[in-house]
């Protein structure tokens, strides 16, 4: 994700740093006109907006608060922007340390995955002050589309796992009503295009439901990746004592899938665990078959 995002900051004119512990994408923004950074550490002494986009929490807190991390050399008045998505709790928590050294902090989860990484389409969901949200405002509209103040630090990330509970069960929706027109003998192709259009039409339906019948798992967001979400909005719900008893039964179904080898292929293979226990396979047929 942060390398699709960090071109298009390059194509919008932005001067770039970059650091990554993987030499690969380093040497690829380098070629196209980034400069490279020799850690967070540095970054931090040689920009006056820092933007990170690393897998969980506990990265975050390493690179931002741990050694050699981004707090160690920026000055006061130096924004940090984390894109990641993350437990609220450790938001709060770095944003907190940023705040304590005269460092200002967003938190800006981004929803759309790699394709609209890629095309600079993001729905962007920010916590922090609003003076903060407008100072990074025309930095972010270099990589989304979609750019939402929507609460102080910490809502960025509780507006991500909403998102994500509502994406995760859509697909697992999606897949046992797919299940079901297959099992009966229909072409979930052609029921995919008979609903699209009525109320159980969605987003998330016109992008998955044909990777589903194509047989097309290739990740734009993976199942570890949206066990994690899960994982962090179940926790979240814990320390507030709320149920979300939709949510955990689909981050079982994502460990299941994890556990079944599957934890990179994209999202939309949490049908293939009904698709498992049901001996059925949700797959577009073949000209002049019938059933």
């Amino acid at each position: 994700m942060g390398k699709p995002m960090s071109r298009n900051l390059l194509k919008a004119g932005y001067q770039l740093i970059v650091y990554d512990i993987a030499e690969e994408p380093i040497l690829e923004l380098v070629a196209i006109g980034a400069v490279r950074g020799e850690s967070p550490r540095d970054v931090a002494t040689r920009a006056e907006v820092v933007m990170t986009m690393l897998p969980d929490g506990p990265e975050v807190e390493e690179v931002v608060l741990g050694k050699n991390g981004v707090l160690e050399e920026a000055k006061p008045g130096t924004l940090v922007v984390d894109m990641s998505s993350i437990s609220p709790l450790v938001a709060q928590k770095v944003g907190k340390a940023c705040e304590e050294r005269g460092v200002d902090f967003l938190d800006a989860p981004v929803s759309g995955g790699e394709p609209k990484a890629i095309d600079g389409t993001l729905a962007i969901m920010v916590g922090g002050k609003p003076e903060v949200f407008e100072r990074a405002r025309p930095i972010l509209a270099a990589m989304g589309s979609t750019i939402t103040l929507t609460g102080p630090v910490g809502a960025g990330n509780v507006t991500k796992l909403a998102n994500q509970i509502m994406v995760a069960c859509n697909i697992a929706a999606m897949g046992e009503a797919l299940a079901l027109a297959t099992k009966a003998g229909l072409d979930p192709e052609i029921v995919f295009n008979a609903v699209k259009g009525g109320l159980a039409g969605s987003t998330v339906l016109n992008a998955k439901a044909p990777m589903v019948v194509a047989r097309n798992f290739k990740p734009g967001f993976r199942i570890r990746l949206h066990q994690k979400d899960l994982r962090n909005a179940l926790l979240a719900a814990e320390a507030m004592k709320l149920p979300l008893p939709l949510t955990s039964l689909v981050q079982q179904m994502l460990m299941a899938l994890m556990n079944d080898g599957k934890a990179d292929l994209d999202h939309s293979a949490i049908v293939n665990f009904v698709e498992k226990l049901g001996q059925v396979e949700i797959a577009r047929k073949a000209p002049g078959l019938s059933s």
